[in-house]
């Protein structure tokens, strides 16, 4: 089952994959780690993309894909993945496409830039240990004190991109460059649309739901 979940920041495609890959027997994959991954243990790929990297150019698709391919050869990928956060663009669909790594779904979540923006703008990381909370209502995990980590008492702080001018300059970029993904993948037959405004229980039957049609 190969799946590709699509959606703004704060949609939560990350917390909707976390709980599915146990129960699937499936992986979770991040490109941005699969690059972090390949620099720090110097392949040869990886020292490709650092170029790009410390030149401040975003890296080559044919790179990415190239890590990809690697990444889904491994034993753990046998029964699927899910992408999360690639593609980003309509050409880096294109060049997935292209690639022979056939997708079954794309499913994409859908959710109103208020709620967003209230979501993203409560998060809080520990200083100390990064465990992650959420300060705004109706928002989870919520930390007992707004200013300290459960865990480790560290101090709680507040991400530059997570602060409501930022997250506003992030949900622009995204409509510019990957919704139009949305229309690219409902032509190829694979596209399925979830309510992602849902309770996170309700979220995970709906997708439930649409795999039963793979």
């Amino acid at each position: 089952m190969k799946l590709i979940f699509l959606g703004p920041p704060g949609a939560g495609k990350g917390t909707y994959s976390q709980a599915l890959v146990e129960e699937l027997g499936i992986v979770q994959i991040s490109t941005g780690d699969l690059l972090r991954g390949a620099i720090k243990e110097g392949t040869e790929l990886g020292l490709k993309a650092k170029e790009y990297m410390d030149a401040g150019n975003l890296v080559p698709d044919d790179i990415v894909i190239g890590l990809l391919k690697k990444r889904i050869e491994k034993e753990d990928c046998k029964n699927g993945f899910i992408l999360d956060g690639f593609p980003r663009t309509v050409p880096q669909a294109e060049a997935l496409e292209e690639s022979g790594i056939k997708i079954d779904k794309v499913i994409n979540f859908t959710v109103t830039d208020e709620l967003i923006i209230h979501r993203l703008s409560g998060r809080r990381i520990c200083s100390k240990c990064n465990a992650v909370y959420n300060i705004n209502e109706g928002c989870v995990p919520q930390p007992e004190d707004k200013s300290k980590c459960d865990d480790c008492g560290g101090e709680l702080i507040q991400r530059d991109d997570d602060k409501p001018e930022v997250i506003k300059t992030r949900l622009e970029d995204y409509k510019q460059k990957t919704e139009p993904l949305i229309d690219f993948y409902k032509e190829k037959g694979r596209f399925a649309e979830v309510n992602s405004t849902q309770e996170v229980e309700k979220i995970l039957d709906d997708i439930r739901e649409v795999l039963k049609e793979i």
